[in-house]
């Protein structure tokens, strides 16, 4: 078998001769690409970024921050991009800029352009724009950014994308305090911690939600810190000192821990090894924590010199779980991916804000596992679902990479699953079927 072709409208996933024996390399991390990229442009200098994920949603945030006038120097085959910084400032008054499916390019570029002295349009695709962007604008408006919507009176229209910028500099300058609720999505309060070094004098954020903290919020302030500004956070409140300035010259990017998790998922179902190049569990991403979610279903996880490596139980060794996955909700479809194979019920919990991610994802968990004839039961804030042998049937990805993704595990240890629409997963992780196809496309010895 050859390469496989993201392109085709079906992707069959090859069973395994046998269990897993996989040492795999994979993209770097999507959330630190992105984030990395907004802060090189706001630094005081070049940055050289090492390692960086050539995906769809980071395309789209090179191709946003060349069209504000930022010079890039891109080398794929090196995985390498060269920013030049531009000091908080944004080197065009004006542009239109393209933010595609991309949460982190939508949430990230849209603070700061609010803090900009500019006007900008930003549009996007049909399935970002219904996804949640108020408490941002709230929070960008209470800093003396303005917007206007041009579908106010169609559509998703007042709150969504696509949405008109006029940037508080362009108005009356920088106010200095604000709040958010971000329990819809962290990358709300991201968005305003990365751009917060834009407010000469120091920036203030209340939280008002019952959500203060998470994973990818300490990814954030962690990564600050690493080019030069500290941030502080005390009574529900975050600081950014005035005259805060990125400084750095290289910045390597860890591999990206969603896409690692499924080929440890693949290890899980098949009683196989399966290692990711250059993962370890100091890493700074919250998806680490799905390594301990196998280990209680019976995996054993190593950190080698290399890499974490992850050895499957015997077949029919999973054990069941129930997990609070809200700090790690990416993960929650590759649970579900693989929980048919577990020996008793396996409950995934606290998720209910993956019901506006890219699809409705507890939705894509219980349709597509009733495709498979596998019992799950939604619940209010997840899934509760129940061990079988999963029957042969085509998945429907919703136009969701991590579906595509996810579920193409459950396909390791099961024949005749078939993924639609496979060139979704381009999202984040262009390549990925082709790694699956040369990992599994092993001839019986003879």
């Amino acid at each position: 078998m050859g390469a496989a072709d993201v392109d085709m409208e079906f992707y069959e996933v090859k069973r395994p001769i046998g269990p897993t024996n996989w040492t795999v390399e994979v993209p770097g991390s999507k959330s630190i690409t992105n984030r990395a990229l907004l802060m090189s442009a706001l630094s005081s200098g070049s940055v050289t970024l090492r390692g960086v994920q050539f995906s769809d949603d980071c395309r789209v945030f090179l191709e946003a921050l060349k069209t504000l006038g930022f010079g890039l120097s891109v080398s794929e085959d090196e995985r390498q991009v060269t920013v030049a910084g531009c000091n908080g400032k944004i080197p065009l008054s004006s542009g239109d800029i393209y933010v595609g499916s991309a949460g982190t390019a939508a949430r990230f570029l849209t603070a700061m352009l609010g803090f900009s002295a500019g006007t900008y349009r930003v549009s996007a695709s049909p399935q970002m724009e219904k996804r949640p962007m108020k408490p941002l604008f709230l929070a960008l408006q209470r800093l003396g950014t303005s917007f206007a919507w041009p579908n106010d009176s169609v559509g998703y229209g007042r709150w969504y994308l696509p949405v008109e910028i006029t940037g508080c500099r362009a108005i009356g300058g920088v106010k200095n305090d604000t709040e958010i609720n971000f329990s819809e999505s962290t990358q709300f309060l991201s968005a305003l911690l990365l751009t917060g070094p834009m407010a000469e004098n120091g920036l203030r954020i209340k939280v008002t939600g019952e959500k203060k903290d998470g994973p990818y919020i300490n990814i954030t302030r962690r990564m600050m810190e690493e080019f030069g500004v500290k941030t502080e956070f005390s009574n529900g409140e975050y600081l950014i000192p005035g005259e805060s300035v990125y400084n750095r010259t290289v910045y390597e990017i860890e591999p990206d821990i969603s896409a690692a998790c499924y080929f440890y998922a693949a290890a899980a179902v098949t009683g196989g090894y399966a290692k990711v190049n250059g993962v370890h569990r100091n890493g700074m991403q919250g998806d680490l924590r799905f390594l301990t979610v196998l280990e209680d279903m019976g995996c054993t996880v190593k950190d080698e010199p290399d890499g974490v490596s992850v050895i499957g139980p015997d077949p029919g060794g999973l054990h069941g779980v129930s997990v609070d996955m809200r700090d790690f909700s990416d993960q929650a479809l590759t649970l579900a991916a693989i929980a048919p194979y577990a020996d008793g019920p396996v409950e995934i919990r606290n998720v209910a804000h993956i019901r506006k991610q890219e699809s409705d994802r507890i939705h894509a968990i219980a349709e597509n596992l009733g495709r498979a004839g596998i019992a799950c039961d939604q619940t209010a804030d997840g899934a509760i679902i129940h061990p079988g042998k999963p029957q042969a049937c085509h998945i429907e990805t919703f136009e969701d990479h991590r579906v595509a993704m996810a579920f193409a595990v459950m396909g390791l240890g099961t024949d005749g699953i078939v993924i639609e629409n496979p060139g979704c997963c381009a999202k984040t992780f262009k390549e990925y079927f082709d790694v699956l196809n040369a990992l599994t496309d092993v001839e019986e010895d003879c």
